[in-house]
């Protein structure tokens, strides 16, 4: 991981679009700031696509689709994306699954659900679930007490023994059926969104994160970046950002965001 300040401002002027993470990522102390939310809207009006990547539920992302500065969300860490088309007052919504395998999907989850709470003290299932429609999460350290790595570790390994997939993020565990991540849908939303394809044009797409279920995303962009409270992951990650930025959250994404725009003057 290079400092940020070390990108090359010809690589940073052909940067067309950016995808964020959104926990710790854009935001600080569980709280988004006001200068995060503005470099958001200052890289849309420079002509930089943006899209947040994010684990949050389905009830979050409709919601950020239609009153955020971005062309689209990709939710519960690829499930889905929701792009909202202002001039038509019409949300597009793209599943992985169809209903009526989220529907199988929910019973083993629940499940799951039953063993983590029973056999992780002080595990919680996030406050943000009722308004999830694919994926299981469960909390750390939101709004609960924060558990022990071998905690977390315990919850991924319910996960897996039950056949889902299960990624950790800086609150949550989140675990799911079905073969997708965040690449994953980000490849469609680019394609049916953004009218790209995102693998020949890899290079002039930034990704924002901050921690182990970035790792896909860190690993295929070559310009993937990080921010600080990254480094509190080191060695839990199957992939790391190429550049980091000096400080955490949400005043480092701000940190990357003025050094493209930047770029473009």
């Amino acid at each position: 991981m290079r400092p940020i300040a070390e990108f090359p401002a010809a690589d940073a002027a052909k940067i067309s679009t950016v995808f964020t993470d959104i926990d710790d990522t854009l935001t600080s102390d569980g709280t988004l700031p006001a200068a995060a939310y503005a470099a958001l809207e200052n890289l849309r009006n420079a002509g930089i696509n943006v899209a947040a990547i994010t684990g949050r539920p389905a009830g979050w992302c409709d919601m950020i689709a239609r009153f955020w500065p971005v062309s689209g969300v990709v939710g519960e860490n690829g499930a889905f994306y929701f792009a909202y088309d202002s001039s038509l007052r019409k949300m597009r919504r793209a599943y992985f699954a169809d209903d009526a395998t989220r529907t199988a999907n929910k019973a083993k989850l629940d499940h799951i659900r039953t063993r983590i709470l029973a056999e992780v003290p002080g595990a919680a299932i996030s406050a943000d679930q009722p308004y999830r429609e694919a994926d299981l999460a469960v909390d750390f350290c939101e709004d609960v007490p924060p558990l022990d790595q071998n905690a977390i570790n315990r919850i991924k390994q319910i996960f897996e023994q039950e056949g889902a997939v299960a990624k950790v993020s800086s609150i949550h565990v989140n675990g799911w059926y079905g073969d997708y991540d965040k690449l994953t849908m980000s490849r469609r939303l680019t394609k049916e969104v953004l009218g790209f394809d995102m693998d020949a044009e890899k290079h002039s797409i930034v990704f924002c994160g901050d921690s182990p279920n970035d790792a896909p995303m860190f690993g295929f962009f070559p310009n993937s970046c990080g921010v600080a409270n990254v480094l509190d992951f080191q060695g839990q990650m199957e992939a790391t950002p190429r550049w980091i930025a000096r400080q955490k959250g949400g005043a480092g994404f701000v940190e990357i965001a003025n050094m493209l725009l930047a770029a473009k003057l």
